[in-house]
């Protein structure tokens, strides 16, 4: 557990020592929602204007704010942030993915997950008065590449 030291307190992890190297981290997760909150979703129906739209600006915003977020997190120098949406039909869900890349000397797992999160909490947020039952699910690292530890890939 790197984020505590010999004496078992809390401290942010020294990354001074580490070589910078191009990361990118791949995260994911979904909100589920009755048919008709979909719907709404997907016709640009809903009182709060474009879900999707706003959904996509508040997951950016949050990568770039999670060293202020997550406390051990270091802040770091974003290079990209992509925020797909896709609508499932079938499961009246939305899925998010995030790709979150930098290059230096920590990697950017926290800001990809931080940024599912907000973005699926931001459709909550934006359709709780006609679905307060949406339920977000499986937000979770997909895949990360960079630094010492390399290339990992979530099992299906």
């Amino acid at each position: 557990m790197t984020h505590f030291d010999a004496a078992g307190q809390a401290h942010m992890v020294d990354v001074g020592g580490k070589a910078e190297t191009a990361r990118v981290a791949r995260a994911g997760g979904s909100i589920f929602m009755e048919p008709a909150t979909l719907q709404l979703i997907v016709s640009g129906g809903a009182k709060k204007g474009d879900v999707l739209g706003i959904a996509r600006f508040a997951a950016i915003q949050a990568s770039k704010r999670t060293g202020e977020l997550i406390p051990l997190c270091h802040p770091i120098g974003l290079t990209r942030v992509a925020v797909d949406f896709t609508v499932d039909e079938g499961s009246h869900a939305v899925h998010c993915q995030v790709t979150a890349e930098c290059f230096g000397r920590t990697g950017v797992e926290m800001e990809a997950l931080t940024a599912v999160s907000v973005g699926l909490l931001t459709i909550y947020d934006m359709c709780k008065a006609v679905d307060r039952g949406m339920r977000i699910e499986d937000v979770r690292l997909l895949e990360k590449s960079g630094g010492k530890s390399g290339h990992w890939q979530a099992a299906l």
